[in-house]
This record gives C-alpha cells, structure tokens and sequence, in this order.
C-alpha cells in the first residue's frame, strides 16, 4: 500500500487542476504496483514520451496541456521525431508529421527545455550526486546513475512526464542505496592496455556487460585510467540496450565506487566473470549483422547524440577528404549551435557529413528505404536497434573504420588485435 501525503492527495483529487491530478494519480499507480511505501521528491527529470510512435502519445499529451499541467520541476526532451529546417528531412508521412510536431509542441507547452538529445548529460543537465530524479531514455538512464551518481530508476513514456509534473516518483528501486551495491564483477584488468584505451572496445564491452548483468548491478574492475565520459557514454547505452542495466560501476573511477570493496558494500561478489579476448570477440561478431560483405550504404554515428569532443574525432579523421557514402552524424542542437559559430557546420557538410538534430535515424525515418542495404556504425547502440527498426543490416567497427568506409564507399577495417 502506498501512502499518500495530504498535499499529495489533494493534487490527485484535482486541488491543482485535473493535469496535474491526472499525473499525480498516475504516479500514486505506479508505486502501487512497484510495491513503493511512499512517493518522494525529485529534483528534475529528462522526458522520453515525446517521441511520435502513434497518435495516443500526442492525445495523451495534449490532455495534459488541456488540464492545466505543467512541469513542477526541471524536465529536458529526449529526441523527437522531426529535424529543424536547415536539417536533412524526415520521411513520415504527412499525417504522421503532424502529429509528431503537434506532440513536440505539447511537451514545450507543459514547461519542457526543448533539448531534444538524447545525452542531455552533455548539454548541461547534471543532477549532483545523490539526488533523486526521474528520467527516462535508457542510456541517459544508467548514466546519470553511474557516471553522475544520482538516482533514477528506467522510467518509462508517459511516467516521465507524470513524474515530472507531479515533481515526486515511487520510492523504489534504485532510489534506494540498497540496491544501489554491485552483485557482479567483470575484471578486465587482465586486457591489453591497448584495447582498454581503444574506443571500439567500450560498446563492445557494454554489450558484454548487458548480457551478463541484465538488470543486476555490476562494478568493472581494470578501466582506471582509461575511461573518459564518452566512452562511460558508449558503454552504458550499450549495456542499456542488450540488457536492462540501470547502473553500473568502475572501480577506482565513477563516483559510488571509489575501490571495488566500496561499489561491492564491502561484500563478496555473487559471481565474478573474467573478461577474456575470445568473449569479447564473440560479443563483436553479435553486434554485426551484415555477414561476409564489404558494402557500406550509410554509416551513422551518434547514439548516444555526439558530443563536441567526438565531432572534432570526426573531423580529425576526415582529415579535409570528401565521402563517397554518406555519413550521418547525430548531434544535438546544444553541438550543431558552436559548430555553426565556428563555421565549422558547412565545412562538414560539403565533405559529405549528414547532421540529423534533434533525433536520430534509428527512430525515425530518415535514411532512403533499400532492401539488402548495410549500415555501418560505431555505435554499441544503432548495432542493436537498427536491424528491426530501419530494415538496414549492420556492420560495427571503431570511428577510424566508419570515416574510411565513407570516403572509400566499401567496408574498410583498420588492423587490431583484442588480446
């Protein structure tokens, strides 16, 4: 049974308009189910629903906005399904289109940062460590658990929003610092220094780690000194993706876990997996499902959204040469506004580069429809959901990979070892 405050019961009864009550009852449910005693209070919260996949999440919204509703703490805007003018276009048909912007329109109407990124961690929306929020997105997710340290469960459409104009959550799950504690150690200390300090490794690693860990708790151990935000970013929206990872540790480098024995709750692990080349090689050859071809249609990158310092990689890579197969860069438009300022935008773009802002070309079409067509990506990500979701077989490899398969218009693998 979950208790309700007085204030709460009142804003559920419709004390500050129906919205607000429709969002606070929706909440109240949730906790019922997911067994919460209470609701608590967060401090913001990042919005995954505002994404067009059908009408009733537009409808849904826009009762809302009817109500009166409006976000009663800070809440930013996942990825959309439609680009700002000046950016490659959509393919939804018109009605779909329609929707989607009146559903965006919704969402900013309640009070939501229009953002649209999928890494908001990135566009300056950090909650300190410790702190309850209620976001969804599943890379966002588990990074705002284990890289920022603050506390989130995966919370779904619809519950999001809820939760950020009611301005509480269930008290449950990883809210709690009991559940917080790692069970699971992988140990890669054993790897190569090389290989840890390779970029490629890390969505390799999460997909690893997602199947291991499901929705279990795990501290990595051997990264120290290798792991920078961006590959923290790959890892986790990897392990989010192949499994229901909410949060993870690194030993010696994320902030709950100082040493292993604190991420651990100076316990015993419940089972340690030693991470061997030959299970990451098996990993790898699962996140490719083109088979033995070297045809590259499209390359996109950027899921999680590029941040600054991955575009300047791109454009060190691209080294002033033009493509021969279109590359796809998925920013934001917190990347896309000092890209413009430094006339850096139209140099790319004449190279070749596609900026899709705003969202992304896995969750809306963007891509030409081809029947037998292979994407190539870096992305632990885009490897996974691209198959069912844009028909495109998949090709991995590092960035160095993807940017040479472009210029080259066919596969092109650089030598590595992953011993």
């Amino acid at each position: 049974m979950t208790e309700l405050s007085a204030d709460e019961r009142a804003i559920a009864a419709g004390g500050s308009g129906e919205g607000a009550a429709m969002a606070m009852r929706i909440v109240a449910e949730a906790a019922r189910l997911m067994g919460a005693p209470r609701l608590i209070p967060v401090a913001s919260a990042h919005i995954d629903g505002a994404l067009y996949h059908g009408d009733s999440g537009t409808l849904f919204a826009e009762k809302l906005v009817a109500g009166g509703a409006r976000v009663a703490v800070r809440a930013t805007l996942n990825v959309g399904a439609l680009t700002p003018h000046g950016c490659v276009a959509t393919r939804l048909p018109p009605a779909q289109h329609e929707m989607a912007a009146r559903m965006m329109r919704a969402y900013e109407a309640m009070g939501c940062e229009p953002s649209w990124t999928c890494a908001p961690y990135q566009a300056g929306h950090r909650p300190k460590q410790g702190t309850d929020v209620a976001w969804g997105e599943s890379n966002a997710v588990v990074f705002c658990n284990s890289v920022l340290g603050a506390r989130t469960n995966r919370y779904g459409d619809f519950l999001d929003i809820a939760c950020a104009i009611a301005g509480r959550a269930p008290d449950y799950g990883l809210h709690r610092p009991e559940n917080r504690i790692a069970t699971l150690v992988l140990d890669v200390s054993g790897l190569s220094e090389a290989l840890r300090g390779a970029e490629v490794f890390y969505p390799v690693l999460g997909a690893l780690l997602g199947r291991e860990a499901g929705s279990e708790v795990a501290v990595i151990d051997g990264l120290q000194g290798h792991a920078d935000e961006d590959r923290l970013k790959a890892l986790g929206a990897s392990a989010a993706s192949v499994g229901g990872v909410g949060l993870f540790h690194v030993a010696g480098v994320t902030p709950e876990a100082p040493d292993l024995a604190t991420a651990l709750g100076q316990r015993l692990p419940a089972r340690t997996l030693v991470v061997t080349p030959e299970r990451l090689s098996a990993e790898l050859a699962r996140l490719s499902t083109s088979g033995a071809t070297d045809r590259v249609d499209a390359v996109a990158i950027g899921s999680p959204h590029l941040s600054l310092a991955e575009i300047d990689a791109l454009e060190r890579r691209l080294a002033g040469r033009r493509l021969s197969t279109p590359l796809y860069a998925n920013t934001g438009r917190h990347v896309l506004k000092p890209l413009e300022e430094q006339g850096r935008r139209s140099a790319l773009e004449q190279a070749g580069i596609v900026f899709v802002v705003d969202t992304c070309v896995v969750v809306t079409p963007i891509m030409p429809e081809l029947k037998g067509g292979v994407l190539m990506t870096n992305s632990g990500k885009f490897a996974h959901y691209a198959p069912g979701n844009t028909g495109y077989a998949v090709t991995y490899g590092s960035l160095g990979e993807c940017v040479e398969s472009a210029v080259a218009g066919r596969l092109v693998r650089e030598a590595r070892t992953w011993s």
